[in-house]
């Protein structure tokens, strides 16, 4: 199974356009045509068919976590965790 497939199948499951594609790339600074998207949608002996890298479907699904969980929360410096032994 290619990166492709990996990809189309992940667009189809989740019912994504290629617009919120894009936007999903964004969340992670990637920045992606239409256009190019759609080249890795294609058919592989279609002329303008695109190969899809390692680099593109790990920030998709870098970006995809993002999206559906939101960013990550900004971590304190101070302990999560307190109890009668860390406290003065």
């Amino acid at each position: 199974m290619t990166n492709n497939d990996i990809f189309k199948k992940l667009r189809v499951a989740l019912k994504l356009r290629d617009d919120e594609i894009v936007k999903i790339l964004e969340l992670v600074d990637f920045r992606i045509t239409k256009s190019e998207l759609g080249a890795f949608f294609r058919k592989e002996d279609h002329p303008k068919y695109m190969e899809c890298g390692d680099q593109i479907l790990r920030n998709f699904l870098n970006g995809l976590v993002i999206h559906l969980r939101g960013p990550m929360p900004k971590k304190d410096s101070k302990p999560a965790i307190s109890n009668k032994y860390t406290k003065k």
